[in-house]
């Protein structure tokens, strides 16, 4: 049965103090290969749900542009939400860096022979994905049981509900999981159609809103880690490309915690929330970019949920796919 973290943790500490050793090896080491030409353009996805505040702080300033026009760098911003476009993209050569992917499609790429390297968190969120009902009598993921669940599979929140699920004792197939996105399993949700929704960011607020309320949250379940991830060949070839771009997104980072307001408003515009709204939601999100110890962790737990559930095939050692620069 699945453990309440769905997780078996890994093969004890000694593979997790390995794993940071690599990192903390990779942040220290010199190379004395000369860095490959520097493209002449990034693709760099802009992603701004479910509450991505320095992304779009990064569309209004323009910081990374204005970093990378320093020397003569275009850069451009493909909106692709999808984490599997986003990887397949990655995979083309048609993309550079993924500025926000969720953990359980990086490894799923990993694990199918795309050529990717995690460089940094994007966030921690688990507040901000939710398991959601309308009916009252609903109050436990227990209650659940027999039930049909509307959300998207092989995501942060298919993590949840497996592992909400494993906290009662209840097996996946305890529930009817349709496969949806987000917006529509909500409005499935709202009109009766499924009894409970798998819903993350502005649309929690939107469901409460229509009188839907939630049976539990990603807290002490998974961290819900998004991460930043790039092309293999270009960490490897143009690293410097890799930490301006990670230094810009930091000033980003500062700008929201230095003018919160401002911040506030520029996301209010983009998502559509009121800025009230945008000032609840906030602080679920810890957009610090350093991958730590408890990163690797959850990052380790997701692929053994992703292999339980059968929607990854080969484990893979996480290890050459993490990269601190």
């Amino acid at each position: 049965m699945l453990h309440s973290k769905i997780i078996k943790k890994m093969t004890a500490g000694c593979c997790l103090a390995a794993l940071i050793l690599t990192l903390s090896g990779c942040s220290g080491s010199k190379s004395t290969a000369p860095a490959a030409q520097p493209p002449s353009e990034l693709k760099i996805t802009y992603v701004k749900s479910p509450l991505n505040i320095p992304s779009i702080i990064d569309k209004n300033l323009q910081t990374v542009s204005k970093e990378f026009a320093k020397t003569n760098i275009k850069v451009a911003y493909p909106e692709i939400n999808s984490g599997a476009k986003q990887t397949e993209a990655l995979a083309a050569g048609s993309l550079d860096i993924c500025s926000a992917l969720g953990g359980t499609s990086a490894i799923l790429a990993a694990s199918n022979g795309v050529d990717l390297k995690i460089v940094g968190i994007y966030s921690r969120a688990p507040k901000a994905f939710n398991i959601m009902a309308k009916d009252p009598a609903i109050k436990t993921a227990a209650d659940l049981a027999g039930k049909k669940v509307a959300g998207p599979k092989g995501t942060i929140l298919h993590q949840i509900i497996i592992a909400a699920l494993a906290e009662e004792k209840l097996q996946p197939d305890a529930v009817e999981l349709l496969s949806m996105d987000i917006p529509p399993s909500v409005t499935a949700m709202l009109n009766g159609n499924v009894d409970a929704a798998l819903v993350a960011g502005s649309d929690v607020l939107r469901a409460q809103k229509a009188g839907a309320h939630i049976i539990t949250s990603g807290e002490g379940l998974v961290d819900a880690t998004i991460v930043i991830a790039a092309r293999g060949a270009l960490v490897k070839n143009n690293p410097d490309i890799i930490k301006r771009y990670l230094s810009a997104h930091r000033e980003n980072i500062a700008y929201m915690n230095r003018e919160q307001a401002k911040a506030y408003e520029f996301t209010a515009q983009a998502t559509g929330l009121a800025p009230e709204d945008v000032a609840v939601m906030a602080p679920w999100y810890d957009f610090a970019p350093e991958i730590k110890t408890a990163d690797i962790k959850d990052l380790n737990e997701t692929q053994d949920f992703l292999l339980a559930t059968g929607l990854q095939k080969n484990k893979i050692d996480l290890t050459p796919y993490l990269v601190q620069l």
